[in-house]
């Protein structure tokens, strides 16, 4: 079998992945710290919320941006940290809103999505969105250039392999009929989702005073302007998983 020095030489991210209760949190913080215990500068990310990460390095609370662990809390298990080690726990909604900052054309039509009660609920929600903000976080600190070395503790899944899918899964979901035919000119979405559903929206318009059809073609319009950019995107983190330089 093969030492971790073997798997991560000429390396400059590991990402662990697989199933809950297989040891994935306690192998990334293992092998950050063991990294930045011999002189490098290392960020472990982590996306899951249970703060085990945290944890691990004997850290109250973990944030959206990378926080540096203090070398006395390994000091004083014996351990000398020669270099820096950097950790954070993701935000996806945080790291969904940095995005759409990123990505929108205008500050007009960053505000209407980041203000549409529909963006609020599918930023929250999304399936898959999860993994692909950790592609976004980890493609943006590794862009930065600040640190030798990045871990990435995926979210527990049956399939390892499902993480690697993420970045086509929701360019697949923005680039859907469904979502297509809200992008269109207000009136289609009308006509295509019939009278019996204009309808059913009239009356929910009128307990709730929320206009659910409104608030949809809304938030698709205004998010039309962005597909390019997730897609380009997307196809930037297919390409960094793929490179040499990642290990797993």
């Amino acid at each position: 079998m093969p030492k971790v020095d073997d798997i991560l030489e000429g390396r400059r991210i590991c990402i662990c992945a697989g199933s809950g209760g297989v040891g994935k949190t306690t192998t990334s913080a293992a092998l950050a710290a063991g990294l930045a215990a011999r002189g490098r500068k290392v960020a472990v990310l982590t996306i899951d919320p249970a703060k085990r990460l945290a944890d691990s390095l004997g850290l109250e609370e973990l944030g959206n941006e990378p926080r540096k662990v203090d070398p006395a809390l390994f000091q004083r298990a014996g351990i000398e940290m020669r270099g820096e080690l950097w950790a954070m726990m993701l935000d996806a909604k945080a790291t969904f809103d940095e995005l759409v900052r990123k990505h929108a054309p205008d500050d007009e039509t960053r505000d209407r999505i980041l203000q549409n009660r529909i963006y609020r609920q599918l930023s929250n929600a999304l399936a898959g969105s999860q993994e692909y903000m950790a592609m976004e976080k980890l493609f943006e600190i590794h862009q930065s250039g600040d640190y030798d070395f990045l871990v990435l503790d995926t979210p527990p899944s049956r399939n390892a392999l499902d993480f690697l899918d993420a970045p086509k899964r929701l360019t697949q979901f923005i680039e859907g009929r469904s979502m297509q035919i809200f992008m269109k000119p207000t009136g289609l979405a009308t006509r295509v989702v019939g009278r019996g559903s204009s309808v059913v929206f009239g009356v929910l318009k009128r307990i709730t005073g929320l206009d659910l059809l409104a608030d949809l073609s809304e938030f698709f319009q205004a998010f039309s302007g962005m597909v390019d950019g997730f897609r380009e995107r997307a196809k930037l983190f297919s390409e960094l998983l793929a490179d040499p330089a990642t290990a797993f």
